[in-house]
């Protein structure tokens, strides 16, 4: 793997002098500066370090693409010399750049270059915006979609066979959910994917079916797998390339400046790769490898940790059960008004273990999606399981989303170390489904009260596309537990702007082994931060999600500006 640096990045400083200087704890700011000299200081503002030692300051000083020094005004002015900019933040906030631990990227990025975006509010919104793709595309060509939501249409019911062969019956179309584990299929699609009424439903998945035993359209988990297997991948790439630096670019606006990418594969690392080297990537990655791409990785003497402060590998990924949007996680209780649904496994603790095993011994961190009660209890004795045959000292196991949980589950994860990357915007966001898991069940979900009081570190998550991806949003989810129409979801699991603020930047730097590099503002490590228009400390705990970005920072460069 490539670990040089980008042309387009400044340039570095002799880093083992600086951090060298740096962590001498009787060298202050004046001694400091006789080493390394400030490219930048911003003065004037309201500065949130997340750092314990020093927790707030008035100004930042950077010395290319590290922070040199935290303090007030006076000594951070101090530390400049001609051609040092000194720039006035105006009393604005800043605090270290947000760090997004389960994203998907790149995969998110092909799907905005290519694919009907059906975030919309109606089926026959959704039906027009196929259409219209469809007009332009050649008879027996697939039309895809992504981003569809069934509770957010107004005709309170979920997309349908019907409805698409409406659009066309001579174009396949596969609408996927925004969740990801579900998809909505054409009787086109149904035919070349070979699946016909009499066919069984898969193991770890389902195809939705009327009274009659009639197909509706809906695939469920591993029902998609037959029609993933029939559409063409033309991605090129300058495709992939062009992807993620897309949504690198989404996300910079957002103040994102770090993305664990949670299913990446090969072609994805080089595609992270290429828009680095091209200068086009404005957030570093973590790329975690799908269970698939693990004996590649290993043969070739690949794991996590390796690259740059760019583009990284991170954890080795798998999915253990479905999902919390789509209503397909599997749940100890059923879901409200469906007594016999509880839920789908895709994956048991039996058919994870291989490549598991095999990874853990070889140094990877682990992290498997598990969003239900059941799943995560499955994911959790397969770690345990782990250390007992190969211990290790601190492989720090994930659990991917980690969403329903209880108090013997917490002490379990406690125990272990397991870091959980709950959804971060989901009660806001996702609140019109909340009903179907109940407000008692609310209480033990994305649970980051719970956590934060047993000593697990919590990261922010958004599962973008599934969740939006907006750091402003999943502080405002976290700190009020309210939806956007006003109703509370599991209030005991509330947090603090400033614990929220914690479990968004240092966090998440610590799930992919980069809290000693990133994740606070303090001296020594890498200068991301962001600049924000209001103080979320003293803002409304109702309108956190209107404060604008209005500067996003990346290495001491300027990667978005309002």
């Amino acid at each position: 793997m490539r670990t040089r640096p980008s042309p387009s990045r400044p340039a570095m400083l002799d880093r083992r002098t600086f951090l060298g200087t740096v962590a001498g704890a009787t060298l202050g700011p004046l001694a400091l500066a006789r080493f390394q000299r400030p490219s930048l200081v911003l003065v004037n503002g309201a500065i949130v370090t997340v750092d314990r030692e020093r927790p707030y300051a008035r100004a930042i000083a950077i010395a290319g693409d590290r922070i040199l020094d935290v303090g007030d005004d006076a000594a951070m002015r101090a530390l400049a010399a001609p051609g040092t900019r000194v720039v006035d933040l105006g009393g604005r906030t800043v605090v270290p750049g947000f760090i997004d631990a389960h994203s998907h990227p790149a995969v998110a990025g092909r799907m905005h270059l290519r694919q009907v975006d059906a975030d919309l509010r109606s089926i026959a919104a959704i039906q027009q915006a196929l259409r219209e793709r469809a007009r332009t595309t050649g008879a027996g060509q697939w039309i895809l979609a992504f981003k569809y939501d069934d509770t957010k249409t107004a005709e309170g019911r979920p997309l349908t066979r019907a409805d698409l062969d409406a659009v066309s019956r001579e174009h396949p179309i596969l609408v996927n959910h925004r969740g990801g584990h579900t998809a909505y299929a054409n009787s086109k699609a149904f035919e070349l994917a070979g699946v016909a009424e009499g066919t069984r439903d898969p193991d770890g998945g389902r195809f939705g079916r009327d009274a009659a035993g009639r197909f509706t359209g809906l695939l469920a988990e591993n029902a998609v797998d037959p029609f993933s297997r029939v559409i063409p991948n033309t991605y090129t790439r300058g495709d992939f390339q062009a992807g993620v630096a897309l949504m690198s670019s989404m996300l910079a606006r957002s103040g994102v400046t770090s993305v664990h990418d949670a299913y990446g594969s090969p072609r994805d690392l080089q595609a992270f790769q290429d828009a680095r080297d091209a200068g086009e990537l404005k957030t570093r990655v973590c790329c975690l490898i799908g269970a698939a791409h693990i004996d590649r990785m290993l043969a070739a003497g690949v794991r996590t940790g390796l690259g740059d402060e760019w583009v990284r590998v991170g954890a080795m990924k798998a999915t253990c059960d479905g999902s919390i949007s789509e209503r397909t996680a599997r749940l100890a209780e059923p879901y409200v008004g469906r007594p016999d649904d509880h839920g789908l496994i895709v994956a048991d603790a039996d058919a994870l273990y291989p490549a598991a095993r095999k990874a853990h011994e070889a140094g990877w961190q682990l992290g498997i999606h598990a969003n239900g009660d059941v799943a995560i209890d499955m994911v959790l004795g397969l770690y345990e399981r782990l250390q007992r045959e190969v211990p290790r000292r601190d492989p720090r196991f994930r659990i991917e989303h980690c969403t329903v949980v209880t108090d013997a589950l917490v002490r379990r994860m406690a125990a272990l170390g397991v870091i959980p990357t709950p959804f971060s915007t989901y009660v806001y966001f996702h609140g019109e489904k909340m009903r179907e898991y109940g407000a008692q069940r609310l209480e033990r979900m994305f649970a980051l009260r719970s956590f934060l009081d047993a000593g697990v570190l919590a990261t922010l998550a958004s599962d973008y596309p599934p969740g939006p991806f907006e750091p402003m949003m999943a502080l405002q989810s976290a700190v009020t537990r309210r939806d956007m129409r006003g109703t509370v979801w599991g209030a005991s699991q509330r947090v603090t702007v400033e614990e929220m603020l914690r479990i968004a930047t240092l966090h998440g730097a610590r799930a992919s082994f980069e809290e000693h590099v990133k994740g606070s503002l303090t001296p020594g490590k890498l200068a991301d931060l962001v600049v924000l228009g209001r103080d979320p400390r003293t803002e409304s705990p109702d309108t956190l999600v209107t404060i604008p970005i209005e500067r996003t920072m990346v290495g001491g460069r300027w990667v978005y500006e309002s």
